[in-house]
């Protein structure tokens, strides 16, 4: 207790009292927005900047305390919360870390603290004329730290790739406090080991991410957005070649007959289109607003939106999809790929394989048509039973598929990892854990289990 006691007391040196939290004012930072995952800590400390995430990671390892790096919690595999059954680490929330850089008009790059959300970068870009390319819906809670740790995905992987693309430095504290930064941004630098990228994805494992540098884009013009009624996901598929064939393409949605009949009912929104379909599918191509990029034919049932209200009352039908879920309680979130020539095949076996676990009241899907992420939501299951997600899991394995899209592995997964990396990548995992953090002080039980 008196250890614990004189941690807590550094602590509150570095970062000041109102900023370490314990009791009942950690509790929120506890559990994962699933709900599914998480256990007890031994305080919230959340750090202004990176000289004092430097002194907090010195002195918990000093103390030999794990620690949970964590974002906007808005993860869903359990990698931002800590275990049931580990001892308590300290949760170091990087929420305070907010700064947001002026944008490099020359470059088109801008550098921001880890703490700062997703919609933060998204309106400074926009307000200096660029576009930062990752955009997902939870957007005004997520942070850039987060997105960069998990190598996110979201709604534009398709037109600007996934968040590791978008990364040009970082800047990040190792378990014993040293500091690495690399944030300049060079276009061309080649000397030695890309740090940024490979800490992107490496979910708070082997450093506490401080600052990023991003790449923008210029923004797109006027875009165009269909919600197309479709009867299968190979229609679907083609639908989406068809129009990459005549667009630039910024997005491609698709929901299935079940999320659209909930979402509907849950946000109380209107049925948008004339008839009832397997599947819908959400379409945006950047084209000048005149929809001809679009190939549509009359008898399509199709709904379109050329402003950016209507454009925005259309996504919310996918958007919600997740909250839609949760509605139902706590429900098995799996956020899984399959390579698109599979996908029809995936999606046709998947109801098969839930189907046949007797405790699943309903399940749905939605997801990335684009690039074959496809979320599979699941209600049902007792929160700990894994028996479900295991039998999808193996079903993707069986196509050629990842575990994990763009939400990581977690704790949620670590068990299943043997399913998409062989024994021999997993080790070299496990070896470049062991050299950057030795005394495995960064999220044990993420990844690895």
């Amino acid at each position: 207790m008196a250890s614990r006691e004189l941690l807590i007391e550094a602590l509150q040196l570095v970062v000041g009292a109102d900023h370490v939290l314990t009791g009942d004012a950690a509790r929120g930072f506890e559990v994962d927005w699933t709900r599914r995952f998480g256990g007890p800590c031994l305080a919230v400390v959340r750090p202004w900047n990176t000289e004092q995430a430097s002194l907090v990671l010195a002195a918990c390892s000093s103390a030999g305390v794990a620690v949970v790096p964590q974002g906007g919690n808005t993860g869903l595999v359990g990698g931002g919360v800590p275990s049931q059954s580990a001892a308590p680490p300290v949760i170091i929330s990087t929420t305070r870390m907010k700064e947001l850089g002026a944008v490099d008009q020359l470059a088109g790059q801008v550098t921001v603290g880890a703490g700062a959300t997703l919609g933060d970068v998204q309106r400074h870009a926009t307000a200096a004329g660029w576009y930062y390319g990752v955009d997902l819906a939870a957007r005004d809670t997520a942070t850039i730290g987060g997105t960069i740790a998990t190598n996110a995905g979201g709604i534009r992987v398709i037109a600007h790739g996934m968040t590791r693309v978008q990364l040009t430095g970082i800047e990040a504290v190792l378990a014993d406090g040293s500091v690495i930064s690399h944030l300049a941004g060079l276009a061309k630098d080649n000397t030695g080991f890309d740090l940024a990228g490979l800490l992107c994805g490496s979910e708070g494992t082997l450093a506490l991410i401080t600052g990023v540098r991003l790449r923008l884009v210029r923004p797109p013009s006027q875009s165009t957005l269909a919600m197309v009624g479709v009867d299968s996901y190979e229609e679907a598929l083609k639908l989406m070649a068809s129009t990459r064939n005549k667009s630039t393409v910024l997005a491609a949605e698709c929901v299935d007959a079940g999320g659209m009949e909930l979402v509907c009912k849950v946000a109380d929104l209107p049925w948008p289109l004339e008839r009832r379909h397997a599947l819908v599918v959400l379409l945006e191509v950047e084209d000048g607003g005149h929809a001809s990029g679009l190939p549509l034919d009359d008898d399509d049932d199709a709904v379109v939106a050329v402003d950016a209200s209507s454009r925005a009352r259309l996504w919310e039908y996918r958007e919600r999809q997740s909250e839609a879920f949760s509605s139902l309680g706590i429900v098995h979130k799996l956020d899984v790929s399959v390579p698109l020539a599979r996908l029809a095949a995936f999606a046709e076996a998947l109801p098969q394989v839930l189907n046949a676990q007797s405790d699943i009241s309903s399940f749905g899907v939605f997801g990335h048509l684009g690039d074959g992420n496809l979320h599979v939501e699941i209600a049902g299951p007792a929160p700990e039973d894994m028996r479900a997600d295991r039998a999808v899991l193996e079903l993707v394995a069986a196509h050629g598929g990842s575990i994990s899209a763009e939400h990581g592995i977690g704790r949620a997964k670590a068990a299943d990892l043997e399913l998409s990396r062989t024994p021999s990548e997993i080790s070299l995992m496990r070896a470049m854990k062991h050299a950057w953090d030795p005394g495995g002080v960064m999220n044990p039980g993420v990844i690895f289990g």
